[in-house]
């Protein structure tokens, strides 16, 4: 775990690749990057359900695992909302993915239902994170936990000021980092960076500054999430209709 958190503190910001299968982890090591993290909806879609919980643990688990056994870098994993109902049951989960090696985890500040996602309660969620966070210790286990918070990715009212003051209750539970999806402009960054001493994590979107100009306003992770997938599949779908269009394969090999 040590060694993942340090990579949260070089000069150049961590570039992870997000990954849903064997493949994608395998092509992304073999690219060079220093440390993998799975998407939930990556990983969801590829097994034919929607975002938010909506596979079983025991589902993601058995990819989270043939993932991890192929690999020789550090894995995080996306833990969403933390599939359990109480944090008994989400350290567990936590707990298993510690016995395979797992390196860190995403949680994030929000759930779905009736299929919207909601944000949680900056207190309740704060209580939240503290019973996981106390019940990891009681059973002497440590990971790299990166807190997602998502005002920015719902467009709430006051975005920034409210990732501002959930951030502050994050730093108090001395947690190792915070993910920001949505943020994307320059000023927002430079803002939240100033604000905090976690390292910050911000996700791809149409608008996010190149990898020079995070790496200038202090950024330290970088990610993906599911949009890679989404990107190889479209062209999939895209070199299948020209296939049946030419009723020939040798657009494949052209």
């Amino acid at each position: 775990m040590t060694g993942f958190k340090e990579l949260h503190h070089n000069e150049e910001p961590l570039l992870l690749g997000n990954v849903w299968n064997v493949q994608s982890a395998e092509i992304y090591e073999n690219a060079g990057y220093k440390a993998l993290a799975t998407s939930s909806s990556a990983v969801a879609l590829s097994l034919g359900y929607e975002d938010g919980e909506q596979m079983s643990f025991d589902e993601y688990f058995y990819m989270i695992r043939r993932i991890k056994a192929s690999v020789s870098v550090p894995l995080s994993v996306d833990l969403e909302a933390g599939y359990g109902a109480d944090g008994d049951l989400i350290v567990s989960n936590i707990t298993r993915l510690l016995d395979i090696g797992i390196a860190g985890i995403n949680l994030e500040d929000t759930y779905m239902e009736d299929g919207v996602r909601q944000l949680a309660g900056r207190e309740a969620f704060s209580e939240k994170l503290k019973d996981i966070i106390v019940k990891l210790k009681e059973r002497r286990t440590e990971i790299f936990i990166n807190v997602r918070t998502d005002p920015f990715l719902l467009g709430i009212d006051h975005a920034l000021k409210e990732t501002l003051e959930r951030i502050r209750l994050f730093e108090e539970l001395k947690i190792d980092g915070v993910f920001i999806p949505g943020m994307t402009a320059e000023a927002d960054i430079q803002t939240v960076v100033k604000a905090t001493s976690l390292p910050v994590n911000v996700m791809c979107l149409p608008g996010l500054p190149d990898f020079n100009t995070l790496k200038r306003l202090g950024i330290r992770r970088i990610t993906s999430g599911a949009f890679l997938n989404r990107h190889i599949y479209k062209e999939l779908e895209r070199v299948c209709g020209i296939i049946k269009d030419n009723q020939s394969f040798s657009p494949l090999f052209t």
